[in-house]
């Protein structure tokens, strides 16, 4: 507007009339010019801090071939952020991990949902294992053989699956498959008082609270440890594993029968105890959590 010529004389208007016209204070008129000239020639922002070791693409570059590596699917940045600092050394935060991750599209897809405010206090992992076991049932639907059931059992110490068991129907019987593997595996026999000292905690499904399956945990010795009505998180170690067993061998997958669904069990078992990274264990599998209690507790002096 100062630049603009008068129509009746040809002369400009000039900054000093124009902004006594509109009441505006000429300091604040070359204030905001000057604001503008700046804001022209200011810098591209650059990250602050010392230059890490490794660029953002060379790190991308090592996310995206450890997932590839990974026998896994659905990974969190954590284990992805674990796996880079002890197995490659790569030493950065889970920080720049997650945000790399999430801008380039590669964060689990199998997000927990929005929870109420109630919370779970307390806690239900244990010191040591063998402590206590959690067991429940999942179904999945196959073509030929209709619904089918795959029981698991869980150690609350380490996450470890320390047995299961597929098949058509899910009964009592059925419910108890997983806790004799896992007594014949860790304890090496199934008979009376095999596993005294151990509780199973399980929820109200009426497997669990059957006569026939009661009365057999109490004949192993096992106290039976039912989680609150409604209370899914007093389950939680068992519920957490179920969700991992679906993402990895039930969602998006079609099975033509219960055979075909327990070789994909037995092999996912396997290779959960083995590979599956907890970070409750400092990131150790289930079975190099075990080894290492074993290790430790063969060293120890005796009392």
């Amino acid at each position: 507007m100062s630049r603009t010529a008068s129509p009746g004389t040809g002369l400009v208007y000039g900054v000093e009339r124009v902004c006594t016209i509109w009441g505006v204070p000429r300091s604040s008129f070359y204030a905001g010019l000057r604001r503008k000239v700046s804001d022209t020639t200011k810098p591209a922002a650059r990250r602050r801090g010392p230059k890490p070791k490794i660029s953002d693409a060379d790190l991308l570059a090592a996310i995206v071939a450890d997932l590839q590596a990974s026998p896994f699917v659905g990974e969190g940045y954590r284990k992805v952020w674990a796996r880079l600092r002890v197995q490659q050394g790569i030493r950065v935060s889970r920080t720049r991990v997650r945000v790399l991750m999430r801008d380039n599209n590669l964060l689990s897809p199998h997000r927990a949902r929005r929870r109420d405010g109630r919370s779970h206090d307390g806690t239900i992992i244990t010191d040591a294992p063998n402590v206590m076991w959690g067991t429940d049932g999942v179904r999945v639907f196959t073509l030929e053989d209709g619904w089918g059931w795959i029981f698991p059992a869980v150690d609350h110490w380490n996450a470890e699956c320390v047995g299961w068991h597929v098949c058509k129907k899910g009964d009592r019987f059925a419910a108890l498959e997983p806790i004799k593997m896992g007594l014949a595996r860790l304890y090496g026999t199934t008979s009376a008082g095999a596993a005294r000292g151990l509780s199973l905690r399980m929820d109200h499904g009426t497997q669990y609270l059957s006569d026939h399956f009661t009365n057999q945990i109490k004949f192993w010795g096992i106290h039976p440890s039912y989680s609150f009505v409604a209370e899914p998180q007093g389950n939680g170690v068992v519920e957490r594993f179920n969700r991992t067993l679906k993402e990895q061998v039930v969602h998006g997958r079609i099975y033509r029968n219960i055979d075909e669904l327990r070789n994909a069990v037995r092999l996912f078992v396997d290779r959960y105890n083995a590979k599956w990274l907890v970070e409750k264990n400092d990131f150790l599998s289930p079975d190099q959590a075990r080894k290492q209690w074993n290790a430790a507790k063969s060293i120890r002096p005796a009392a």
